[in-house]
């Protein structure tokens, strides 16, 4: 691939602080190691390191949109500083072909003491521009960031979304080649969060953004590609929506700890399971198709699902939907060991993986159920299909042990299955409602 192609390239990037335990070993390792080598002794270091960031790598092409996720001390804010050149790393390069604005943390790179007017001034001329096209655009800035007269007070007196608002405008008016937003759009409200979405689009189809988010939805539906950080190391780099159900599970997992003895999901298993007469339907002996061929996920060993389908109110099977139909949602699990208030739960996602809509049985289930070792369980949600965009779209589901707040998952599939909706109807935003009646009428 051609440098010309390459945004931003980042090469075996590591970043080490140095932890001292007191303010003592600080004044030794000052001083302590000129005076052992004089003295011709073996050097002694009185600091721990923490390596922020080791051996990142990877590239940016120009017109991507790439997002960074992972926990909070992963490294993403340090890997995004030196990306923006406000901080040296260690060892390791860092190559931007254009002109680089970011959103980190709010506030930095503004001088608290100066008015908001300085501070744009001030700005925008780090990122690059003279006086003249400041003015060019200062009223462009201005009327962005909606703040009023607040723009002649000092940047201290500016409530978090005051400064997000502000420093928005900014680099939403310096023709930018790469945008970098950090977790700041987390504190600004619903309708500037909505401007800053429209800008962000928009410079999408010319630029190269860097998003970094907790919100796995903004990163799916904004990102082309994503980069996990675990422990400042890259986990897993690639399509969007891969990288964010990995890291989903990981995340899961951690929270439960000790609690599963987690094991990767059997994918070769068989679409057809065949049920127990005496353990679902009294009557007759039932078979069930299910295509959980290729799901991914995880299982703690003590439950397993085994079916999901979609059915219409005959109950018969229906892969594809016009949207706003009655259905019924079907999940049947077994215990492999005894399980006490068990939760089936699902929620469906677009093509980006998006999760859209959802539900758990434990919103409708009063007494919670004590299913023994080998005993099988049903659920069955009937509701009305939203009136979705033509496409294809799949449901994660899952079986989980307690209640809503505290519990714990025993297995996760993935989309577990696929529908396609087809309908002659255009329909717009991500989820519509039927509507009983609509008119249209002079008055």
């Amino acid at each position: 691939m051609s440098s010309n192609d390459i945004a931003i390239r980042v090469n075996n990037l590591s970043k080490c602080y140095q932890i001292y335990d007191t303010p003592r070993d600080r004044l030794k390792q000052f001083v302590m190691p000129r005076i052992r080598r004089i003295a011709g002794k073996r050097q002694k270091q009185y600091f721990r390191e923490f390596w922020a960031l080791k051996d990142v790598s990877f590239e940016i092409k120009k017109g991507e949109t790439v997002g960074i996720i992972g926990r909070n001390g992963s490294g993403k804010s340090t890997l995004l500083q030196m990306i923006c050149g406000t901080l040296t790393p260690t060892s390791g390069s860092i190559q931007t072909n254009g002109r680089v604005a970011a959103l980190l943390e709010l506030g930095s790179g503004f001088n608290p003491e100066f008015t908001g007017r300085e501070n744009v001034y001030m700005n925008a001329a780090v990122l690059g521009l003279s006086k003249d096209e400041i003015d060019a655009r200062f009223n462009d800035i201005l009327v962005f960031a909606d703040i009023g007269e607040f723009i002649e007070q000092p940047v201290k007196t500016y409530s978090s979304g005051m400064m997000l608002r502000l420093a928005f405008a900014v680099i939403a008016n310096v023709d930018a080649d790469i945008l970098v937003v950090d977790e700041a759009l987390a504190v600004g409200d619903a309708v500037f969060t909505q401007k800053c979405m429209r800008f962000l689009r928009k410079f999408m189809e010319r630029g190269t953004v860097l998003f970094v988010s907790h919100d796995s939805g903004s990163v799916v539906n904004l990102c082309q590609h994503a980069i996990w950080l675990d422990k400042g190391k890259v986990s897993q780099a690639g399509i969007t929506k891969e990288v964010v159900e990995a890291y989903t599970q990981f995340t899961l997992q951690e929270i439960y700890g000790d609690q599963l003895q987690l094991r990767s999901v059997d994918t070769n298993k068989s679409s057809k399971q065949e049920v127990e007469s005496n353990q679902i339907d009294q009557e007759t002996s039932i078979t069930y198709f299910t295509q959980l061929d290729g799901s991914a996920g995880w299982e703690s060993g003590k439950a397993q699902i085994i079916s999901v389908r979609i059915l219409n109110i005959d109950g018969q099977e229906i892969p594809t939907l016009l949207g706003g139909e009655l259905v019924n949602l079907e999940i049947i699990a077994e215990a492999k060991e005894s399980i006490y208030s068990p939760i089936l739960g699902w929620f469906v996602k677009d093509r980006l993986g998006q999760p859209l809509f959802g539900e758990h049985t434990y919103t409708y289930v009063n007494v919670p159920l004590l299913v023994n070792a080998n005993e099988m369980i049903k659920a069955s949600f009937k509701f009305q299909i939203p009136l979705l965009s033509n496409g294809e779209y799949t449901i994660t589901v899952s079986i989980a042990e307690g209640n809503p707040v505290e519990h714990k998952q025993h297995h996760w599939l993935h989309d577990a299955i696929v529908f396609k909706v087809a309908s002659n109807k255009l329909r717009y935003g991500l989820v519509g409602i039927p509507f009983q009646s609509v008119s249209l009428n002079k008055i």
